[in-house]
């Protein structure tokens, strides 16, 4: 019974995507004294700063100067949920988006990519959702092949992606495909990714088939809920002198790693009679953030 409760709390936070991958932290030098709470001033922001593009922060404390605006519709993607005005990011992220949708494009049975959220018009923290995406660096890329890239505003609101996960994320299930291996090693292979998140299962799929060049599977780490979609995270782009990149990924291509997240899930440790309580995550405010977002949220 107790086996079976852990699982069921594994399962949960395997399908919630409101955290994400652990947080990166970035200190404001400015504005100590500024409480608001930023999720509310930077999800307001209807549209980009008139500013030159540059990201601020770390992917889950920043923001983001001069974002353009993906395209809702382009030769090889279409832009989703539209209504959440979360398709603004860096010209870097939008060349990539570009360049792996064409990628997708020559896979059997894909017309390119469903992109999801990336960062809001300002960036910063969202509304709902996401922990990080706020430097206008990050891309969830949806593992539903798209079969036609002509559908309505209506449509991309109410289609959804499939799951990719069998056993509460220890295995992929019969959707899985080459083709969505191939898309993500083109994804990591690219010098502009910092790192992929997806669940568990796929990442020791993805180990167990790798022939050639493994170098791209350490990229590739397992995390919570990305078995919808995968998250692309970017590099700061050269010469962004505000932006803070991750920590790179250990040496090694992760797949021993990957393999006691699925043996975890499989066999659940016994609870800890002695854990503390889970510290409930705190609101970000203004100081929280680079005091470079004070400026991108006043720009006019």
């Amino acid at each position: 019974m107790v086996r079976f409760i852990i699982a069921a709390a594994f399962t949960i936070g395997l399908a919630a995507c409101q955290t994400e991958e652990p947080p990166v932290v970035s200190l404001s030098s400015q504005n100590f004294n500024d409480t608001r709470i930023a999720k509310t001033l930077f999800g307001a922001a209807p549209d980009a700063s008139p500013q030159g593009s540059q990201p601020f922060g770390s992917y889950s404390r920043g923001c983001q100067a001069g974002a353009q605006q993906l395209e809702e519709t382009g030769p090889t993607w279409q832009a989703m949920r539209l209504s959440r005005n979360r398709n603004w990011a860096q010209p870097e992220t939008l060349d990539y988006v570009r360049d792996l949708s064409r990628f997708a494009a020559t896979q059997p049975g894909w017309a390119g990519l469903y992109v999801g959220d990336m960062s809001q018009p300002r960036g910063g923290p969202m509304l709902t959702g996401h922990a990080s995406h706020q430097t206008g660096l990050d891309i969830d890329v949806w593992m539903l092949p798209p079969q036609r890239l002509d559908l309505t505003v209506a449509e991309r609101e109410s289609i959804s992606s499939i799951s990719m996960r069998r056993n509460a994320g220890a295995f992929t299930n019969d959707l899985w495909t080459p083709q969505h291996e191939a898309i993500v090693r083109a994804a990591a292979s690219d010098p502009r990714t910092a790192r992929i998140f997806i669940f568990p299962g796929a990442k020791v799929a993805m180990c167990n088939s790798a022939t050639g060049d493994r170098s791209w599977l350490s990229k590739v780490r397992p995390w919570w809920g990305h078995h919808y979609h995968f998250h692309v995270r970017l590099n700061c782009p050269a010469g962004a002198a505000g932006c803070e990149n991750q920590t790179p990924p250990p040496p090694g291509d992760g797949c021993a790693e990957a393999q006691e997240w699925v043996d975890r899930i499989l066999n659940p440790p016994p609870p800890d009679p002695n854990a503390p309580p889970p510290t409930p995550r705190a609101e970000l405010t203004m100081a929280n953030l680079p005091g470079q977002c004070q400026a991108v949220l006043n720009a006019q």
